[in-house]
């Protein structure tokens, strides 16, 4: 796999939190990784279709996500991770993923994406391999960014 496919999610997702979040993320190292679902993470997958296929995947601690949506929603209280604030976090993925699309075509590289999906933690009997990057949010905290591709 390219790992420059990462790329364009990286920067997306910087530009689409600094829009919606008001706050410049740092990128973290580039990492070959097995991807493991944990426990008290929201796990958002968007499915990548065309010239490559494969996943992005955010990894995001619950707490971290709670205080994504409350910065998203102009400093509203956040407590609890309900049907509102999964449909936050999944259009926050949606944007940083249209976007990647969109910065992917312009360097000549034609997909889609998929409608995300929030999964739950558990272990997989296939283990995923993924390049990863976390990110990090001042005063908010960190998350990752997961690219698979299989068979790669």
């Amino acid at each position: 796999m390219k790992a420059s496919y990462i790329n364009p999610f990286i920067s997306s997702s910087i530009h689409i939190i600094e829009t919606f979040v008001q706050t410049k993320p740092t990128v973290g190292d580039l990492k070959l990784i097995n991807v493991e679902l944990l426990d008290n993470h929201i796990w958002l997958e968007i499915g990548i279709v065309g010239e490559f296929e494969g996943n992005v995947m955010f990894g995001i601690p619950e707490q971290v996500a709670l205080k994504i949506v409350a910065a998203m929603m102009g400093g509203y209280a956040v407590t609890e991770m309900d049907e509102m604030c999964q449909s936050a976090i999944s259009e926050l993925g949606n944007m940083i993923s249209g976007n990647a699309t969109t910065l992917l075509y312009n360097e000549g590289i034609q997909v889609d994406i998929t409608p995300p999906s929030i999964l739950k933690g558990c272990a997989s009997d296939v283990p995923l391999k993924a390049v990863s990057v976390p990110l990090h949010i001042p005063d908010i905290g960190e998350f990752s960014i997961h690219m698979i591709v299989p068979g790669q």
